[in-house]
């Protein structure tokens, strides 16, 4: 999937000239978090969000350096500090420079600079306009609508077994020993596992094979410098319940 895909097409924009008291009614009205910013002839020059607001005058909060701080950073953060916490125009307290992506740009990339660069949403370029805008809840969106897609018509107890394995196979936490049985959907994982996080991972994977219906935990942890043994929580809960009945019996 890519960035025109999942993008939010109509996009409410603010100039620099707008105020910030406009802008904050724009984003309670319409339930957003950020407002892409442009100048008079349309192009983008900034992103204001949220966190452009926190450190404001108005509230409060605005920015408290200790004077030898100030000192070593000069008089010029003081200066800027001033303007974001007191400026009354979008222009004056929005992020500069926002980061871009185009209309091809794939999810994994988006993410990535989601992640690197600490940003909620990224605006969509086309020939230097401004055509659309990924945010997260886009790609929360584009989740949730996997689970509308058309069935695997393969997704039989063969093929379902082979896709786990094939999943797992040469992955370095693939267990030890794995054995997979799959019956009417339903999974059933076997193995020994040198590592807890290793288990998760198994059943993740197995859970993401098409057809799955249910996965069961029969993996088993062995400490690698004691031979400690754990099984799983699912087989400890059977094996209690079996011990109880019996015992009534």
């Amino acid at each position: 999937m890519r960035a025109h895909q999942i993008m939010a097409r109509h996009v409410i924009t603010v100039t620099t000239e707008t105020s910030i008291l406009d802008a904050a009614k724009l984003m309670m009205d319409h339930h957003i978090s950020g407002l892409p910013v442009v100048d008079v002839a349309g192009r983008l020059v900034g992103i204001l969000s949220e966190s452009d607001f926190l450190r404001r005058s108005e509230i409060g909060t605005q920015r408290r350096r200790g004077r030898w701080f100030q000192f070593l950073l000069g008089s010029g953060y003081a200066a800027s500090d001033f303007v974001h916490e007191r400026g009354q125009k979008v222009g004056e307290i929005m992020s500069c420079d926002p980061v871009t992506v185009t209309e091809e740009t794939p999810l994994p990339d988006l993410v990535d600079l989601m992640e690197k660069k600490g940003v909620k949403r990224l605006p969509v370029m086309s020939d230097g306009r401004l055509v659309g805008l990924v945010t997260r809840a886009d790609l929360l969106r584009a989740v949730a609508s996997i689970a509308h897609q058309v069935p695997d018509p393969t997704a039989d107890d063969e093929h379902i077994h082979d896709r786990i394995v094939r999943a797992l196979d040469g992955a370095n936490w693939c267990p030890l020993g794995l054995q997979v049985s799959v019956r009417d959907g339903v999974v059933h994982l076997r193995g020994v596992i040198l590592d807890e996080r290793a288990r998760q991972a198994a059943i993740v994977a197995a859970e993401n094979a098409a057809g799955v219906k249910e996965v069961h935990d029969h993996l088993c942890y062995v400490d690698t410098y004691s031979g400690f043994y754990i099984q799983s929580a699912e087989d400890e809960r059977a094996g209690t319940a079996k011990a109880a009945k019996e015992t009534v019996g």
